[in-house]
């Protein structure tokens, strides 16, 4: 039988005792390198199909994490220049 070709440097996600994904993201930027690497991951084939729903998992709790993320200060922008969103101008 044939050993997987799977690389082990990449550790998997912390999991908690019913297999979902547990560790969140301390920072946005944190999260979408985490989520870019998965998806490089998962589009490479060469996962056992338990790591893909892992995977897969993890992947959806870090797209809604920087969807919050992006929701927020897309908030706090509207307080900050009133109910009108105006255009970002860097300085």
């Amino acid at each position: 039988m044939a050993k997987s070709s799977v690389s082990s440097s990449v550790p998997p996600p912390a999991l908690d005792c019913a297999g979902s994904s547990l560790a969140t993201p301390a920072t946005y930027e944190a999260a979408l390198q985490e989520l870019e690497s998965l998806v490089g991951r998962l589009e490479s084939g060469q996962l056992p199909l338990d790591q893909l729903l892992t995977g897969y998992q993890r992947g959806a709790h870090l797209l809604k994490f920087c969807r919050d993320r992006l929701e927020a200060v897309e908030t706090q922008i509207k307080v900050l220049e009133g109910t009108e969103l105006k255009p970002w101008k860097p300085a």
